[in-house]
């Protein structure tokens, strides 16, 4: 079905967004369980493994725009790109998470070449998939809606993986992870609706990679993208050890998540509305402001506060909706106000997810060895206000640089009217 021959129904919606939900599925064990699997099923001490985790993410993110550039060029279609994403994803999977005995060098050779194959398919299929998803509509309402159907799947997916890694493991997870990869990639290649045009040609698009930071809006919401997702990757990479070595919550940490991520899925209707009354700009600032304020909180938390630590997950869950839903919609809103929307989208999405991987690094490979230095070591008693600051008040203060900067950002003129281009910088 083409978009551009018939209007977006909600099953038409589900049949593209709900490949989010293997995706997600995928990503919340790389950039959150990895690191604690590694430092307790292999020889390898947390300082080795932030440094894999730093170097890998840094080749990923070079890799993506490279991907962006080469899509946009190539005039693939976006379903063919999907595709030949499927068989990587599941070797990549299988090799980071089952990884074979070997010599402490080996292991670390192993951990990077896996992460290297997961995160280049991975960014393969993201790309595809939020660019195609870009191309379906330049309708302000209905832009919000196929990010929030997309990401609603994705949040499925992560409550999904984080509750089979706590009862099945990671052999239940890989299995779970390949049935869902494979029913949602053939339901999305199958019956998908299509952009109007998914492709350029090569001569079109030549120079299509430097597009982007042609535009002053996207430079503006590049940076604004980057401190926010430092912000958010700061507690994610710290998550497992925050809850089990500081709040002696281990246990739990499942539960937490599940609340966290449930609270995000429920609460993107109501950002939806939110963006259609004021812009997505301005609602995804409110929602900054309101992770600050709850965040902070977990720093005053003590061992054993599960209610306490609960409804921190809550609220600041309500907060993540906007964070996975409004962004990417600012986004193709930005892309159709400088006219290229039907081409040009994987050219931004493979820088935006060069931001992405970059914050997930800096993350990473700062946190994590400075957190070494000051004395903590997973399961021990050492350097745990250290990890409580990192954790809670670091990711808060680039929340409000991030806030700041999107309500002073010139993206107001990009919310519903894109009959005129968008200026681009001198």
């Amino acid at each position: 079905m083409n978009a551009a021959a018939g209007t977006l129904t909600l099953p038409a919606l589900f049949s593209y967004g709900l490949f989010g939900l293997p995706l997600a599925m995928l990503a919340l064990p790389i950039y959150i369980y990895v690191a604690p699997f590694y430092a307790q099923r292999s020889s390898l001490d947390l300082a080795q493994i932030g440094a894999v985790l730093l170097a890998a993410r840094i080749a990923a993110a070079f890799i993506d725009p490279a991907l962006g550039a080469w899509m946009a060029r190539g005039g693939r279609s976006y379903a063919m790109l999907v595709g030949a994403s499927l068989p990587l994803l599941l070797l990549g999977f299988g090799a980071l998470f089952h990884p074979p005995s070997l010599s402490p060098a080996a292991t670390l050779a192993w951990f990077l070449a896996a992460l290297l194959l997961v995160y280049a398919a991975f960014g393969l299929a993201s790309i595809a998939h939020q660019s195609w998803g870009a191309a379906l509509s330049q309708a302000p309402g209905l832009r919000a809606r196929v990010t929030a159907v997309r990401e609603a799947c994705g949040l499925t997916g992560v409550i999904l993986a984080a509750g089979l890694t706590a009862v099945l493991g990671y052999d239940g997870l890989s299995l779970a992870f390949a049935v869902c990869l494979l029913a949602a990639g053939a339901l999305l290649l199958a019956r998908a609706p299509r952009p109007a045009a998914s492709g350029v040609t090569l001569a079109a698009s030549r120079g299509g990679w430097q597009l982007p930071f042609r535009q002053r809006a996207f430079r503006w919401l590049f940076a604004i993208l980057l401190i926010n997702g430092v912000a958010a990757a700061i507690p994610a990479t710290l998550f497992l050890f925050f809850a089990g070595d500081y709040l002696r919550l281990g246990h739990d940490a499942g539960a937490f998540l599940s609340v966290y991520f449930c609270a995000a899925a429920a609460s993107m209707p109501a950002w939806v509305v939110l963006a259609r009354r004021f812009g997505e700009a301005r609602a995804w600032a409110g929602a900054m402001l309101l992770a600050a304020t709850v965040f902070v909180w977990a720093y005053g938390l003590g061992a054993g506060a599960a209610w306490g630590f609960a409804s921190i997950c809550l609220l600041s869950g309500l907060a993540l909706g906007a964070d996975l839903a409004l962004p990417p919609a600012l986004l193709a809103a930005l892309i159709g106000a400088a006219g290229q929307a039907g081409g040009h989208e994987a050219a931004y999405f493979g820088w935006w997810n060069w931001g992405v991987q970059m914050s997930l690094a800096l993350a990473a490979g700062i946190a994590l060895p400075l957190l070494a230095w000051l004395g903590y070591v997973p399961g021990g008693n050492g350097g745990l206000p250290a990890l409580s600051a990192a954790y809670a008040l670091l990711p808060c203060a680039l929340k409000l640089l991030a806030a700041l900067l999107l309500w002073r950002a010139p993206l107001q003129h990009i919310y519903s009217d894109h009959r005129e281009k968008m200026p681009c910088a001198s």
